[in-house]
């Protein structure tokens, strides 16, 4: 076929993308990696990106794969590699294959893999698509600057392309510094991506020839991510589509080396509500700042596909085994995913009160919030019993729906709960003159309760109870069982405080108003 030919059928195919896609169809063992740099920690766009491959493995029966690319050694941030396995442990979608976990085709940390990429990149040398290079950062920064002078986009020059063999051989023999390029021809042929369709780009018409060995011996991303795939065995590239267009530049990588290259997938950029980028410098969007902020990681799972596509429904809600089960990689759309976080406490709400009704989840929200009351009120707690797990039960059950987080129960709007409120004779006095009266009439209605109160019967009988005072209001009434239950003016209906704290509890809180006023 002439390039003439060949260009004419790949404009033709580019031109049928949309109709032309298919990606619903997986053969052949799943394979998937998430490779993040440890240059940084897990943000919510990373943690998307893992949970599509995450998904996609799980939904075929294959293998999830953890692969730090940690060879921009200047860039490496203490801490991110572990804390990247961490988060994804946390979020409910741990690697099956991972640097902590091992795998049968490791070392998963690129800079234990240096050897691997130093052989690929002889390899290139010898069959003739790689070469070395031995221009200096100086000259480099000088071709950078006159292109930028002339309005040009920057682009290496391809001069030591040309080099004979004898001047390579002399300069590597006087240990000149140098690194290794990949040489670009033309002639790309069009790959259909999973998601974007058909596509193809010129890279030898814009680019210089790209570095594939730096000059400290390790390889760049184009190198090692190509090398990576093809020993791990990965089937599908499941990525970012900032990498659509280098795709044709690693293609060639792949057909330089007679590998197979493996199915590509790029992923619409996850975006700010507004449409604007989702920057790393936004110091919320971190999995860590989310998880110490008390957001549940299924909730955080919910969030960034819904706001997405490749789902059969977008409803709110759901945990992770529906999100494989209703993941059709088809339905993702080339449109960014705008994300709006502003709804997460909704999206947490729905999930904790899920968590609420499972009973074994629910019990381990009660040690989660035992160990949170102990550090915010340990000094102050008067009484033991609030942090028996029945008591936090009964608090759970009550209030789910409302709270958006377990960290809201430990707010001073909460306090009462577990510890005794505070007022004085003055907000008393405020309300009304009956308060000893009032006080004996809640007592007596406890009393006719039982142990087993209920908000509803509470809520009809206190109206009854309101009707039996001689000079204050119902509003009054109100006003004062509130302040005596919670020291607070709102909160909480008064019926479901009352069931919450339990009938020992309100005996005491009430106890203080038949005391005379010295010595409440």
């Amino acid at each position: 076929m002439t390039v003439v030919a060949r260009d004419k059928w790949a404009e033709l195919r580019l031109n049928t993308a949309a109709v032309d896609r298919c990606c619903s169809t997986v053969q052949g063992e799943v394979r998937v990696r998430f490779a993040p740099s440890p240059t940084g920690f897990l943000h919510l766009g990373g943690l998307r990106t893992a949970l599509y491959n995450y998904i996609f493995a799980k939904k075929y029966g294959g293998t999830f794969i953890l692969r730090l690319e940690d060879t921009d050694q200047n860039r490496l941030v203490p801490g991110a590699a572990e804390s990247i396995e961490d988060m994804l442990e946390w979020a409910g979608i741990p690697p099956d294959e991972s640097p902590r976990r091992g795998g049968p085709l490791g070392p998963y940390l690129q800079s234990q893999r240096l050897d691997l990429y130093s052989r690929i990149a002889r390899e290139l040398v010898e069959r003739g698509h790689g070469y070395y290079c031995f221009c200096s950062p100086q000259r480099l920064d000088l071709l950078k600057r006159e292109a930028l002078r002339a309005g040009q986009t920057p682009r290496y020059d391809n001069r030591c392309r040309h080099l004979r063999a004898d001047q390579v051989q002399e300069k590597l023999a006087q240990g000149a510094p140098h690194v290794i390029r990949f040489r670009l021809e033309a002639g790309v042929e069009p790959f259909q991506d999973l998601i974007f369709g058909w596509n193809r780009h010129e890279v030898a018409q814009v680019e210089g020839d790209p570095v594939v060995i730096k000059a400290d011996g390790f390889p760049t991303y184009h190198l090692a991510n190509i090398v990576d795939d093809h020993y791990m065995n990965i089937s599908h590239v499941l990525r970012g589509s900032e990498w659509l267009i280098s795709t044709s530049k690693h293609l060639l990588m792949y057909r330089a080396l007679g590998w197979q290259p493996p199915t590509f997938g790029h992923l619409p950029l996850l975006m700010n509500s507004d449409g604007s980028k989702l920057s790393k410098r936004q110091g919320d969007i971190f999995i860590e700042n989310f998880c110490r902020e008390g957001v549940l990681p299924e909730a955080l799972l919910d969030i960034t596909t819904n706001c997405g596509s490749g789902f059969t429904t977008s409803r709110m809600g759901r945990v992770l085994a529906e999100l494989i089960s209703e993941f059709n990689p088809s339905k993702i759309t080339t449109h960014s995913a705008l994300l709006d976080l502003e709804k997460l406490p909704e999206f947490n709400r729905i999930h904790l009160q899920q968590r609420i009704e499972d009973e074994q989840k629910c019990h381990v929200l009660i040690k989660d919030l035992q160990q949170q009351i102990q550090q915010v009120y340990a000094a102050e707690i008067q009484d033991q019993e609030v942090l028996v797990d029945d008591y936090i039960r009964r608090v759970l059950h009550l209030r789910k729906g409302h709270i958006t987080s377990l960290k809201e129960l430990v707010s001073p709007t909460y306090s009462y709960l577990w510890v005794r409120p505070s007022f004085s004779d003055q907000q008393v006095a405020s309300l009304t003159k009956e308060a000893p009266h009032i006080a004996s009439l809640v007592l007596r209605l406890i009393e006719e309760q039982g142990e087993e109160l209920s908000v509803d019967r509470l809520s009809k009988d206190l109206k009854s109870l309101t009707k039996q005072t001689k000079a204050t209001k119902h509003r009054e009434v109100m006003k004062l069982l509130r302040l005596v239950l919670s020291g607070l003016q709102q909160g909480p209906s008064v019926a479901e405080m009352m069931v919450s704290l339990g009938p020992a509890e309100i005996r005491h809180r009430f106890q203080k108003l038949l005391l005379p006023a010295d010595t409440s």
